[in-house]
């Protein structure tokens, strides 16, 4: 089951590098209510992986390229109207949707 974002995570979101590639991904997902159990199913790495680049840890170069499209498509999504995801349904069906 996808859990909300913590209020501790998202103050020391605000905190973290933004020039940093996960801490700009995290502050997307955070803003398309996109849960990280989600995200990390759809880029194929584990939901700690993801936490971990959410948080300013380096992406190695192979997986550099999913994400750079998953921002792209999710940037996509808010220009479509389709994001913020208002339910988890959705949030997963969207995520679904997209091809990285």
């Amino acid at each position: 089951m996808a859990r909300p974002y913590s209020q501790d995570f998202l103050a020391n979101l605000q905190k973290l590098d933004p020039d940093n590639l996960g801490v700009q991904m995290a502050k997307l997902c955070v803003k398309a209510n996109l849960p990280t159990l989600y995200v990390a199913r759809k880029v194929g790495v584990s939901r700690f992986t993801i936490h971990s680049w959410f948080r300013g840890q380096e992406i190695r170069d192979k997986n550099k390229v999913r994400v750079n499209k998953l921002i792209e498509e999710v940037n996509k999504g808010f220009s479509d109207g389709h994001l913020p995801a208002p339910t988890l349904s959705i949030a997963q069906q969207y995520l679904d949707s997209i091809i990285i």
